[in-house]
């Protein structure tokens, strides 16, 4: 039990997993729909193997509208949850990326906020749990459910609900799309990568590419620097406000407007002496030497204690210490980190070729001895191959976006594969079927101080659907009260400088959450909201005059600092490389 609700919670800090809203709780079941109905017969054996079928069908109203839901088990333990609108069907179908390690069905739609064919109930979707439940936290310790997780499960989640489509139809979807962040991100890749004929568009956020370094190592370093000797953390949430008014004032004006944002984090290198501590003194609105250190070693990330070599595209970016709160830094010094339970899911059942289910983070070596054991499995989990030549060739169009103030995921990681792309393919040819945009204040996958609500989904169907390649797209203001997922408030940034909203309830117990009935969510923008223009990468938003929470006054200019190389032990990941 104890195992389940620390995932749970993991899940939920992470962003990986929402709780639906009340507002789009489903109504009891419908009178069924004989199509509907009809398609408890289908055989998915073709799809994956013997056995595999649809479990049930049943007609439900979600967001106001009727959709066959249909739930289908692929063999051997993959579950997919297929909605096919019962009117006004657009001819599109959407697959919902999977957060954190899954486990479980979510239909929570993000980086598509008010797009009109998804609040119109016009577009098919599905989701999966990738092969494995929630309970299950050493599913690694079966290959074949390590398989499905790595890449087999979204693909031929695909595969069966396309089946659905047509025989509910009558015929087959017009357009495909995938849609995720996080992992669901990493998968957005594998798609594009290794099955470049199953989505005609895709949109990969914040995506935790590097999935080993990652989570084996990034996160493990994490929660060690912010452990002292005695076991309680070095820095608590109390000191991150101070930390954060330090950097923010240092750097705010990297870009021109003063408005509590850092749009070029590349460029800001605070020196952090203006908070420090006078000797034997400490307190919240300072911070001591070993503080201070603990800091720096933060943003750095993991590096080889011999060589001092990078073991990971980078850390978190200044700008972001407010979402470390809940991920590497507790609000007490004597709770747990969540950084030290995500990295060890990983490293005692997903990270090498035999499991370790007795492993403790104090096992973990910071060397390149430890990062080669971590090779063997990266053609397996990770999502870094810049040769999207098939997926190109086949028409697919590829928007990969990152918030950058994500603590979780280093925003370097999709700029460093952006440009890899460039360099494998060439940067005209990248720039025919892709885009990378950055936004400002965002933390990971959703909420934070900047713009966070976005649209990405309708510039996709344009560009895949009338071939209108995107360019600016507006970012908007989340309400004050609502959340990202680390259970810190997002929305704007109150007077203090802390950012303002309530806190997430307490979480329900993991009976309650496998029972909870499916429910539909898609953001809406709030009439009223700022917004701010975001622009392909290397190009950003700059301010020149006027109400500043207006689009039309920002324009492009780019990025004053835009690296042609991340040197890190696994930059060669960054290269062709066969799929395992």
């Amino acid at each position: 039990m104890f195992a389940s609700i620390a995932r749970i919670s993991i899940m939920l800090l992470l962003g990986w997993l929402t709780l639906p809203a009340s507002a789009s709780q489903p109504s009891a079941p419908l009178q069924d729909n004989p199509a509907c109905t009809a398609l408890t017969t289908t055989d998915l054996s073709a799809v994956a193997g013997v056995g595999s079928h649809v479990l049930s069908t049943a007609s439900q109203s979600l967001n106001g509208a009727r959709y066959c839901v249909v739930q289908s088990r692929l063999m051997p333990a993959i579950t997919v949850t297929t909605l096919l609108p019962e009117e006004g069907w657009t001819g599109r179908y959407m697959q919902i990326g999977c957060g954190g390690l899954c486990g479980m069905i979510g239909m929570n739609v993000g980086a598509a906020a008010g797009c009109a064919p998804l609040t119109q109930n016009g577009v098919a979707m599905a989701a999966t749990d990738m092969g494995h439940s929630m309970q299950e936290v050493d599913f690694g310790k079966d290959p074949q459910k390590r398989r499905d997780f790595a890449d087999r499960a979204q693909h031929l989640a695909a595969v069966a609900s396309k089946a659905l489509i047509r025989q509910f139809y009558g015929k087959p979807a017009r357009w495909s799309y995938f849609n995720g962040c996080s992992d669901g991100g990493r998968e957005a890749l594998i798609a594009a990568q290794r099955y470049p004929d199953d989505f005609n568009g895709i949109i990969a956020g914040a995506a935790a590419m590097n999935f080993l370094a990652q989570n084996a190592l990034y996160h493990a370093w994490q929660a060690r620097t912010n452990t002292g000797s005695d076991g309680r953390a070095i820095l608590t949430a109390d000191l991150l406000p101070v930390l954060h008014q330090s950097v923010v004032a240092q750097c705010d004006g990297l870009d021109g407007q003063k408005d509590g944002l850092i749009a070029e984090p590349q460029a800001c290198h605070p020196d952090l002496q203006s908070i420090r501590c006078p000797a034997g003194e400490a307190g919240k609105n300072c911070l001591t030497d070993l503080q201070i250190k603990t800091v720096q070693r933060l943003y750095d990330g993991p590096r080889d204690q011999q060589s001092g070599e990078r073991m990971t595209v980078g850390g978190p970016l200044p700008g972001s210490e407010l979402a470390w709160i809940g991920v590497f830094v507790p609000r007490m010094a004597d709770q747990p980190l969540m950084s030290a339970q995500a990295s060890l899911a990983v490293l005692r059942y997903l990270a090498f070729e035999q499991t370790k289910p007795d492993f403790k983070l104090s096992d973990l070596t910071f060397d390149r001895a430890t990062f080669d054991k971590l090779r063997a499995l990266h053609p397996l989990y990770d999502a870094t191959n810049p040769d999207l030549s098939a997926f190109a060739k086949a028409g697919g169009k590829l928007i990969i976006w990152h918030g950058l103030a994500d603590p979780h995921i280093s925003p370097l990681n999709s700029i460093a594969y952006h440009q890899a792309v460039g360099k494998q393919m060439g940067e005209a040819q990248r720039d025919s079927f892709e885009r990378l945009y950055l936004l400002p204040g965002v933390y990971h996958c959703s909420g934070g101080e900047g713009p966070s609500l976005v649209d990405f989904m309708t510039p996709l169907m344009n560009w895949v659907e009338q071939g209108r390649a995107p360019d600016t797209v507006v970012s908007w203001q989340a309400p004050k009260d609502d959340h990202n997922g680390f259970g810190q408030p997002g929305g704007m940034q109150g007077k203090s400088g802390k950012p303002a909203g309530k806190a997430h309830g307490k979480l329900p117990p993991p009976d309650a959450m496998s029972d909870h009935p499916l429910a539909l969510r898609i953001d809406s923008v709030p009439h009223g909201s700022a917004g701010r223009p975001v622009y392909p990468y290397p190009y950003r938003a700059a301010y020149r005059s006027g109400d500043p929470a207006q689009p039309a006054n920002y324009q492009r200019v780019k990025v004053s600092e835009v690296p042609t190389r991340y040197p890190w032990l696994g930059e060669e990941f960054f290269t062709p490389y066969s799929a395992l």
